[in-house]
This record gives structure tokens, sequence and C-alpha cells, in this order.
């Protein structure tokens, strides 16, 4: 078991500062633009390093609203920084109770409970946070590497107890690679989950390590180009017959694969660009987010996320698209950058044609 690193202010387990006031915004709390601003005061200082100006700054601003949400959570992550685990996870404990709505705090908290091996507590808070949001996706990730702890420790306990199993050894082998660490000069993903707590674990979250796999672009990148070769062999083809004829012909093939990377570079575009009419726009009527929320609440959290972020960028790596008729499917690298928080991980989008128009039905993270 890898040992836990120094905590950080910047989880990679919670969502940024910016986020969690969001989510407050979003759920009605007032929001002064003098607090905001004392917020950003705070969180520059703990970016900077300097953490007792910053707890300072949050004790002076609580004396006279103690009951501010979003102190009290950055108050939280100072102590975490600062070895106060104890004080931390009574801080974030009294958030879950007094904001309950807020998916953040017992984010944090099961960051807190798996780096003290605590799987079962860290699952109990993930579970929590994800029925406050379950289009959560970073506790959805937390949570798949909790319940990968937990198999390792139910595997070698039944390993101890029949040394003769051989049926127990190869999948104790394989839940055991989820934690290894990242191989020299690999890119470790910044999404972290159980092993998260320990700093050192963008490698421990080797999975991702593996996605070099998907990630050889080289492999899929001549499938792509494969795909747009043929339209100069078709358009020859029929220019014979037609010289209007074939100019459409020739499109359909090789315009399916740059079709999909436009919408798919265009709804990235969108996104950073908090446009949220051309963002919702590029998800098709029969998209379903999941966690069996409805479209409705998950368009007004979707809003609440990305409107009003200082900055935001979004970048495609490792485009791999496949196209079947009227269906696509776009698997890439996006790496998400707002405010403070960077963020990079694997998405899968399943694409479908309508009349002229392709529009996302289901959007998968980590496939």
């Amino acid at each position: 078991m890898p040992k836990s690193p120094r905590p950080r202010a910047r989880f990679p387990f919670s969502s940024t500062v910016r986020a969690l006031l969001l989510a407050v915004a979003a759920s009605g709390a007032a929001l002064p633009a003098l607090a905001a601003i004392e917020h950003e005061d705070v969180d520059r200082l703990m970016q900077a390093g300097k953490l007792d100006e910053a707890m300072a700054k949050a004790d002076a601003f609580l004396k006279d609203k103690p009951r501010d949400p979003q102190m009290r959570f950055l108050k939280g992550v100072i102590q975490l920084d600062t070895g106060k685990r104890a004080e931390a996870i009574a801080a974030f404990t009294q958030l879950t109770q007094d904001a309950p709505e807020l998916p953040e705090p017992y984010n944090n908290l099961a960051v807190i409970y798996a780096s003290q091996n605590q799987f079962d507590k860290a699952r109990g808070a993930l579970e929590s946070a994800i029925r406050t949001n379950p289009s959560y996706a970073t506790a959805q990730e937390n949570l798949g590497d909790v319940y990968a702890r937990l198999a390792s420790q139910a595997y070698s306990k039944a390993l101890q107890l029949d040394q003769n199993n051989t049926a127990v050894q190869p999948k104790l082998a394989v839940i055991r690679t989820l934690f290894t660490p990242t191989p020299p000069g690999a890119k470790p993903t910044a999404l972290v989950a159980s092993a998260a707590p320990e700093r050192p674990a963008p490698a421990a979250k080797a999975p991702p390590a593996p996605v070099p796999a998907p990630a050889p672009t080289p492999a899929p990148a001549p499938a792509a180009k494969v795909a747009a070769a043929p339209a100069p062999v078709a358009a020859p083809a029929k220019a014979p017959e037609a010289a209007p004829t074939p100019a459409p012909a020739p499109a359909a093939a090789p315009a399916s694969t740059a079709e999909i990377e436009s919408v798919v570079r265009g709804w990235a575009s969108a996104w950073a660009g908090q446009d949220m009419e051309r963002y919702l726009a590029a998800y098709g009527p029969d998209f379903v987010p999941g966690g069996g929320q409805s479209r409705k609440a998950w368009e007004e959290d979707r809003r609440a996320r990305i409107v009003g972020k200082s900055s935001i960028s979004v970048n495609i790596e490792n485009l791999v698209i496949k196209v079947d008729g009227q269906n696509a499917t776009a698997k890439f690298r996006q790496i998400y950058r707002a405010d403070s928080l960077n963020i990079s991980s694997r998405k899968t989008l399943d694409l479908q044609r309508s009349g002229n128009q392709w529009h996302i039905r289901k959007e998968s993270v980590g496939g």
C-alpha cells in the first residue's frame, strides 16, 4: 500500500473552490461580490503557499460570517494542507450537515479516509457525494478506485485463509496493477482515486498510464487518414459520369470523420467560451445524462458549473474517430483547465447523425 504524501491545498480528488462557489450559488445561497473577493483572496494565498496568511484571513472573515460555506470549505482545505486532519474532518463533516446539497465536502472527506486506509468510510462519503450530485464524475471515479482497494483487501484476506486457492492469485495481481507507480516518462493523469490522497498517486493512478495504449494515435491516426483517402479516389471515379454528381459522393465518406472532428472541437470550443446555447445544442434530444438525472436538471447543473469561471480551456489530444453509417464514436484525452484546476482524463462521445447534423447522444469518462 503506497504511503500517504503530504496533503495539498488543491486535492486531485476535490473540485476547485470555484466549482464549490458556483454550486452554492446554484443552490440559491447568496454570494455577495465583496464575499466573493474575500474567497478569491484566500484562495490565491493558498495557491502561493502562504497558508498562515490564508488562515488568518479566513478566520477574520468567519468572525463576522461564521456560517459562510465557501470560506469554511477553504478553511478545511487549509487545515488539511497543514496536517490538521482531525480539524479538517470536523470542518467538512459539519459542512455536509449545514450544506448537504454540496458534494465537494463529502468528496474531500473520502480523500482523507482513503489516505488513512479507511476505505469503507471513504466509500460511504463518496456514495453520499454521488447521491447529492449523480453527475459528479470525480466522485464516481474515486468510488471505483475505492472499490478496487476494498477488492484488494478482500482477495488478500481470502488468500491468507486459503493459500491453495489458485483462483485468487490472478485476481489479486490484476487489482494490484491498478496501483503500481507510473513508469518514468509517462504522463500521469490529474485525477487520482483512492490512491490520490497520496499525491504521488497520479502515479498510483497507473491505469491511465496505459492510456498511451489508446493514445498511440499514430495507429488510429492512419485510420482517420485512410477514411479521408477514399475521397480523392471516389471523386475521380464518378467524375467521368457527371462532374456535379461526384462532388457530393466523395464528400460523404471523408466528411464523416471530418464532420465528427468539427463537431467535437466545436463542442469543446463552446464549453471553453461558456457559450451555453451552442454547448447544449451539441447534445441531441435523445441524450440521457448519467445517474438518472433529468435533462433539465443536468442542463441547470452544467450552467452552474460552467458560467462564471474567469477562464476555461478544453484541449483535445489523441482524437480517434470511428464512423459506422449514421453513428460515430470519438475517443480522446481531454485536458481541462478552469481557474486553478487542471484535469486530464479520457473521454468518449457517442454521436448520431440527425438529418445533416451530428449530435452527442452519450458521454462517458474513462473509456
